[in-house]
């Protein structure tokens, strides 16, 4: 039996505490770089003079990138140290992302979020590896929960910071403030976290790509993979165009996004653990369905809004948030709970990558959608959005409607 599971000791060691925080940083410096380039969509498409696809593209093409790259390189993540390899493409991530910051053509910035994304999309995993090795299973709620806040700090702090400078500097400035602070926390990698070695005294003889194969070839695992990918598309779809529909449509000023965005932050921060501990006392899948038919309202009223004043724009986007989040937890506890222990990993990784390849499909789709006739008129369809969203919701709703099916049909027979 491994040694970390024959004793329990909940709480952290200083040197825990110092590897939760290094890549809680990690988390955050890659979730923000993903994050932020819908935010600086208006100010990218009138400096740029892009079109709402070639914006479209210059997202999906990082979420894309990053989900092959999460495929190709899942059945190597156990052939390495774990701290060599988070090293090695958390470099290549700053590299993409400081190409970004001093991209001055189209061809130049899509080229630079490839790099990114491959590199990028491999750190969660690698993160994830590093968590079970170190940490025991009763210990991993609480780290999960600790990293998942880049996510929410992402929101708060990043993007409202990353605006500000882009209103002063333009849209160059968010990028570098990421290079430098992920140039720092990969210094700190390098001197605080030792050597994670101690799965590669584990000879393990089978082939990995025959292991990603047979997880794909599993009927009950691609229900899985179908609902994930359904709330991806509906998810990344409106995403990209949050401040140009702000600005352009809702008039919106420059200076008042870092705050919607920071109120939207706060709000998804608060609603997190609510919605988790409710996940935990009632059906997920009612949960899911209740949330999911509130997202659709919150959508359709938001898709189809006019010039409004300020306080009404937030309180939709935080009802949105609730929306958002509220669907998330659930659902990703239910798919979760499908694989056999021996096929987590490649689950998951498959999982993982499959979501941003679906983002990636979305946002280019959102791009043909959308259309703004000059870089200053309103967008226009953003109505039809809302409807492909709401349809997308839906068939959601079914796919976790078999996900939750098939784990009860499981359960039942365990009982027997």
């Amino acid at each position: 039996m491994d040694q970390h599971t024959t004793s329990i000791t909940p709480k952290f060691s200083s040197y825990q505490v110092t590897v939760i925080i290094l890549l809680a940083l990690t988390q955050f410096t890659v979730v923000l770089d993903f994050m932020v380039m819908s935010p600086l969509g208006d100010i990218l498409m009138k400096s740029m003079n892009m079109s709402t696809s070639q914006f479209g593209f210059a997202v999906s093409s990082y979420a894309l990138s990053a989900g092959f790259s999460g495929l190709l390189t899942a059945g190597f993540a156990d052939r390495f140290d774990r701290k060599k390899l988070l090293q090695f493409f958390y470099i290549g991530f700053i590299m993409g992302t400081f190409f970004c910051s001093i991209a001055d053509t189209y061809p130049m910035l899509i080229a630079a979020r490839i790099v990114t994304g491959l590199f990028g999309g491999v750190i969660g995993s690698i993160s994830m590896a590093i968590v079970a090795d170190l940490f025991l299973l009763g210990q991993r709620g609480r780290v999960m929960g600790f990293m998942q806040m880049g996510f929410g700090a992402s929101q708060v702090l990043g993007i409202p910071i990353s605006l500000y400078l882009a209103n002063i500097w333009g849209w160059q400035s968010p990028f570098l403030m990421i290079v430098g602070l992920a140039t720092t926390v990969w210094l700190m990698i390098l001197i605080k976290l030792k050597p994670i070695t101690k799965h590669l005294e584990i000879k393990n003889e089978k082939n990995a790509f025959k292991h990603l194969l047979h997880t794909i070839a599993q009927k009950e695992y691609r229900v899985g993979f179908m609902a994930t990918a359904m709330l991806s598309l509906g998810g990344f779809m409106m995403m990209p165009w949050g401040s140009a529909f702000a600005i352009n449509n809702l008039h919106v000023t420059p200076a008042q996004l870092p705050l919607l965005f920071m109120v939207a932050g706060v709000s998804t921060l608060v609603i997190m653990p609510i919605i988790g501990k409710l996940s935990d006392k009632i059906d997920k899948l009612k949960l899911f369905a209740i949330a999911s038919i509130w997202l659709i309202v919150v959508v359709l009223i938001y898709t189809n809004l006019t010039p409004v004043p300020l306080a009404v724009i937030m309180l939709l986007n935080v009802l949105m948030m609730m929306g958002i989040m509220s669907r998330m937890v659930p659902s990703m506890a239910l798919v979760s709970a499908l694989p056999k222990i021996q096929d987590r990993g490649a689950f998951m990784s498959i999982n993982s990558s499959l979501q941003q390849i679906a983002g990636g499909i979305a946002a280019a789709i959102g791009g043909i959608i959308v259309v703004q006739k000059n870089k200053f008129s309103p967008l226009e369809n953003y109505n039809i959005l809302g409807v492909v969203i709401t349809i997308l919701t839906l068939i959601a709703i079914y796919m976790v409607y078999r996900v939750s099916k098939l784990i009860k049909s499981r359960l039942h027979k365990e009982t027997l």
